[in-house]
């Protein structure tokens, strides 16, 4: 594991440094949380942002670059694909699953996608330009299900994820309090979640149960989901604090 992390290391300066010193835009792959924090912390000094395609994706493609750099403005190399049954009539239930497992059933590399957003029997999946035609070419069939796969410009609104207001009650803002309050856990519960990394705050893993987190922090639980927290509404009579966040179903 050390000695990939290195290698991945050493891959981010290269681009880094080629951005810099030819003032011109690179691209990782797409990357998981955990990739684009060894990123934060591997390059200094050279501009760069994450696309992944909508608003708070967790896998999203490094932009090595900026206007200000090179003169221009380029965006990520990706294009969004749709698939969906041939034939409604005769389709059976498909899973964020299903598509993803028969999308690397086609021997391509996980990093050539973003987050697939599955919904009512279709799939939208961010794809790497390269790797788009083959895809099209060869995703046919899932689950027993015939299909058809097609470049698209831009994803529905209605299909893009879609946080609902909630409110809650905790005795403080530590964020194991937080956690335990929207998905239903225990205090121990939540604490461990922290401890064995798997709560991701703006995708930089939190091991401090402790941790308060602060207004519009992205929260990823590994296992059980992602949501904006808000912040606190008000404090009740009891002096407890109603606090309010946006969950991602």
């Amino acid at each position: 594991m050390a000695d990939e992390e290195n290698l991945l290391k050493k891959r981010f300066v290269e681009l880094a440094d080629r951005a810099y010193s030819k003032n011109i835009y690179t691209f990782t792959e797409f990357l998981s949380p955990a990739e684009q924090n060894l990123l934060r912390f591997s390059v200094k000094g050279v501009p760069y942002r994450f696309e992944g395609g909508y608003e708070n994706a967790e896998k999203a493609i490094c932009v090595f670059g900026s206007e200000e750099l090179c003169g221009y403005d380029e965006h990520a190399p990706f294009v969004w694909l749709k698939i969906e049954p041939c034939s409604i009539k005769f389709s059976g239930e498909l899973s964020h699953r299903d598509f993803l497992g028969s999308i690397m059933s086609l021997g391509i590399r996980r990093s050539t996608l973003g987050d697939i957003i599955a919904k009512n029997n279709v799939a939208y999946a961010p794809c790497l330009e390269n790797m788009a035609d083959y895809i099209c070419e060869n995703l046919v069939e899932i689950k027993h299900t015939f299909v058809r796969c097609s470049k698209i410009e831009n994803v529905p609104e209605d299909a893009l994820p879609q946080p609902f207001e909630s409110e809650f009650v905790v005795a403080s803002e530590r964020l194991d309090s937080v956690i335990a309050s929207i998905f239903k856990l225990s205090r121990s519960e939540s604490k461990i979640l922290c401890e064995h990394e798997k709560v991701l705050v703006g995708g930089i893993p939190v091991t401090s149960a402790s941790y308060t987190p602060k207004e519009n922090d992205v929260i990823t639980v590994r296992g059980h989901g992602k949501f904006i927290y808000c912040g606190i509404k008000l404090e009740t009579k009891k002096g407890r604090l109603r606090c309010i966040a946006k969950i991602y179903k």
